[in-house]
């Protein structure tokens, strides 16, 4: 699955998604400045599967209808909190399907 990490959560997020998975930053595909309208736009146009975002407006900012794209947003962008609970997000990108929206509750300890 080709995977785009939202400026919005930690880009060491990349380094441990595990499970053969091509996962690259808005920042080194030269999307930083992009905002969600075009930054999905721009995603579907290059193959992407999977967004992974902290923005939890996303689905009220945008109409998803209609879009391949999958989108998966974690509740926090805190690093350590993410790196504790990968495991959660590890089965939702695995679950995910195509146009699909999922939203995962990280523990905060």
């Amino acid at each position: 699955m080709k995977i785009l990490l939202d400026e919005s959560v930690p880009q060491d997020l990349r380094l441990i998604i595990t499970g053969g998975h091509t996962v690259i930053t808005t920042w080194y595909q030269g999307w930083s400045s992009f905002k969600n309208g075009a930054l999905l736009d721009a995603a579907e146009r290059a193959g992407f599967d999977l967004l992974i975002t902290a923005d939890q407006e996303l689905c009220f900012q945008q109409n998803l209808k209609g879009r391949k794209l999958a989108i998966l947003v974690v509740s926090t962008n805190n690093w350590s909190y993410i790196r504790a609970d990968i495991a959660k997000i590890t089965a939702a990108i695995e679950a995910v399907m195509p146009s699909s929206y999922t939203e995962v509750e990280i523990s905060i300890r």
